[in-house]
C-alpha cells in the first residue's frame, strides 16, 4: 500500500499557481517542480523560470480567469491542482477605505479564486484533483487598516469550506493555508524601512513561540502535502502556518 501511495504522489501532475513570481508563490512553484510536476504560473506579467509555463493575466478580470483555465487545458489536456495564491493589500482605516480599493481587493483576493475554481471544477473532477487557497492569519484576526484585506481572506476561508462540500462528491478536495509572518521580499522591505530593523526583527521573533518568523518553504511544504494522496481524507480545512503566533496571548 505504501508503495502505491508513493508511486501516485510522484506521478506528474499539472499544477496551476497564481501569483508565483516571488515569495510564497515562488516557493510553492519550486516545490512542485522539484516533484516533477508540470507547473503553470499566472500573474500580471510573464516570467522566465525553469520547468514552468508562464502566462500573463490580469486575475482581477473574470474573463481572463476563465481564459486561463481554458489555456491550461488546451496546452496540457488536464488540471490536477489549482493553487489560488495571488493577492493584494491596500492599507487604510475602514472609515477612509474607498469603494475602489475595496472592490479591487475583493476582485483579486476573493472573486478571482471563485472564478478560477468555478471553471476548473469539471477538469478537477476528472483528475480527482485539489484546490489550495492561500489565505492569511488576518482571516482570523486583524492588523490595523486592513479591513478590505481581512474581509477578503475571511471570505476565502468560507469559499474553501463551501468548495470542499460541493466538490466532495466529485472527488475534489479543497483546503486553505493561512500563513502568518513569512520572510518575503515585501516583508523584508517593510523591516528595512523601520528606524531599527534589527530590533524589529528581534521583536518579531519574540511574538512567535517557535522563536522565528516563517520562510516561504514552510508554506510550500504544507501545500505539497495537502495536494498529495497522504492527505486524501483532508478537506474543507484552514491550516494556520504561523509559528504559534495566533495561539500566544499578549502580555500587559
Amino acid at each position: 500500500m505504501s508503495g502505491e501511495i508513493e508511486r501516485m504522489s510522484k506521478q506528474q501532475r499539472v499544477v496551476l499557481i497564481t501569483g508565483g513570481s516571488s515569495g510564497i508563490g515562488a516557493a510553492i512553484c519550486q516545490a512542485f517542480v522539484a516533484e516533477g510536476d508540470q507547473v503553470v504560473l499566472a500573474q500580471r506579467r510573464q516570467i522566465d523560470a525553469d520547468g514552468v509555463h508562464s502566462i500573463a493575466a490580469d486575475l482581477s478580470d473574470a474573463a481572463q480567469c476563465q481564459a486561463l483555465i481554458e489555456s491550461t487545458i488546451n496546452q496540457f489536456s488536464r488540471l490536477d491542482v489549482l493553487i489560488n495564491n495571488a493577492g493584494m493589500m491596500k492599507e487604510s482605516p475602514v472609515s477612509e477605505t474607498s469603494l475602489e480599493d475595496w472592490h479591487d481587493t475583493l476582485a483579486l483576493n476573493l472573486t478571482a479564486p471563485f472564478v478560477l475554481t468555478k471553471y476548473a471544477f469539471p477538469h478537477l473532477a476528472e483528475s480527482k484533483g485539489n484546490i489550495i487557497n492561500i489565505s492569511s492569519v488576518e482571516s482570523l484576526g486583524s492588523n490595523p487598516q486592513h479591513a478590505a484585506y481581512c474581509a477578503s481572506k475571511a471570505g476565502l476561508n468560507g469559499l474553501t469550506r463551501a468548495t470542499a462540500i460541493d466538490g466532495g462528491p466529485q472527488g475534489i478536495r479543497c483546503n486553505a493555508i493561512a500563513p502568518g509572518w513569512i520572510d518575503t521580499p515585501l516583508n523584508e522591505a517593510f523591516i528595512e524601512s523601520q528606524p531599527n530593523p534589527e530590533q524589529f526583527r528581534q521583536n518579531l521573533a519574540s511574538i512567535h513561540p517557535s522563536g522565528r518568523t516563517g520562510a516561504p518553504v514552510d508554506v510550500a511544504q504544507l501545500a505539497l502535502w495537502l495536494a498529495s494522496p497522504q492527505a486524501d481524507f483532508v478537506t474543507g480545512q484552514v491550516w494556520t502556518v504561523d509559528g504559534g503566533r495566533m495561539s500566544k496571548l499578549s502580555l500587559p
